[in-house]
């Protein structure tokens, strides 16, 4: 059985590796072949992941329509979260009054052919919405059934801060792994003392950490990476980008000491954080599952963590401990 952890000082357990489905959006990741994506969602199941990961802006609406197709009558075996607070009109301007948070819900539980949802986040903060009345809206639907858990997604601590003041937060997903470190500064640390979950995206760098790009990896144009950047850091910028491919082959070599695959240790390496309820991946096929789900039981030596973090210094790629957090 897979190793299943609580998200903070709440009731809620799931396998510490969640399968996350923004690529199912078919919109933003390249081209995905639906077809199999949808298998590896029963294959997860099988293989001990118990935690699907969506949103409703993901396509809008493709990924919640997808994974609840693909779910079918095994929904009650898993964890369910997604997520709101997105205009779906094209403008992505972000919306978390209680009218809206309340009607999109409606939307999700829909789509995801659901009665529940075991854990509902705010996308991102809305600068123009007091977190008391987003807060209210969430508890109301909590009180309704209709959600189990609420939390946020790439809030600071000052904002779940703020939003403690009005109800328990179970969560918070923000994006975590070896090329962006930004979240062991403040974040990270707030969680573990708190008792608030925390959910990592893009454990495997958005792609970097997986050893399949080279050199003349292009991304197209229906591909957000084709911008260069990655949530205010300029990852997939060619100068950047040329650097961390170097890096990830030198992780690479690392890992296959162990019998391992960078993947592979770039979960484990997430993983082995303290305040970690669940590292979330993409997974397309079943291969990719099998590869992602054989890292959880890899605990990371000391040793072997002060060599990545050597690599990553002799390669000059930084880790951007001290930048300041997309919001």
């Amino acid at each position: 059985m897979m190793e299943q952890r609580r998200f903070g000082d709440t009731d809620l357990v799931s396998s510490a590796l969640g399968f996350g489905t923004w690529e199912m959006s078919t919109t933003e990741y390249g081209h995905i072949d639906v077809d199999e994506a949808s298998a590896a969602v029963g294959a997860a199941i099988d293989n001990g992941i118990t935690l699907f990961d969506t949103a409703e802006i993901y396509g809008p609406y493709h990924s919640e329509e997808i994974l609840g197709r693909a779910l079918g009558p095994r929904r009650k075996e898993v964890v369910l979260v997604t997520k709101v607070g997105f205009k779906v009109d094209g403008t992505h301007a972000r919306d978390s009054t209680r009218e809206w948070v309340l009607a999109r819900t409606e939307g999700c539980l829909q789509r995801l052919n659901t009665d529940w949802i075991d854990l509902l986040l705010i996308h991102w903060p809305d600068h123009d919405t007091p977190f008391a009345e987003t807060m209210g809206a969430l508890e109301e639907l909590k009180t309704a059934g209709k959600i189990r858990h609420f939390g946020v997604s790439n809030f600071t601590v000052e904002m779940m801060k703020e939003c403690e003041r009005h109800g328990h937060l179970a969560a918070n997903q923000v994006g975590y792994h070896l090329f962006d470190r930004r979240m062991e500064a403040q974040v990270l640390p707030f969680c573990l003392e708190q008792g608030i979950g925390f959910m990592a995206y893009g454990t495997l760098g958005f792609g970097l950490l997986t050893g399949a790009f080279t050199p003349d990896t292009t991304f197209g144009e229906g591909d957000w990476r084709s911008a260069g950047n990655a949530f205010n850091l300029p990852l997939f910028e060619q100068e950047h980008f040329l650097k961390e491919l170097r890096c990830t082959e030198r992780l690479k070599t690392l890992a296959s000491r162990a019998g391992r695959s960078v993947a592979q240790l770039a979960i484990a390496w997430v993983l082995g954080h303290p305040a970690l309820s669940v590292a979330l991946v993409g997974i397309r096929n079943r291969s990719e599952l099998e590869e992602n789900v054989a890292a959880v039981d890899w605990k990371l030596t000391d040793e072997e963590r002060t060599e990545i973090d050597r690599i990553f210094a002799e390669e000059g790629v930084p880790t951007y401990v001290d930048a300041p957090q997309a919001v």
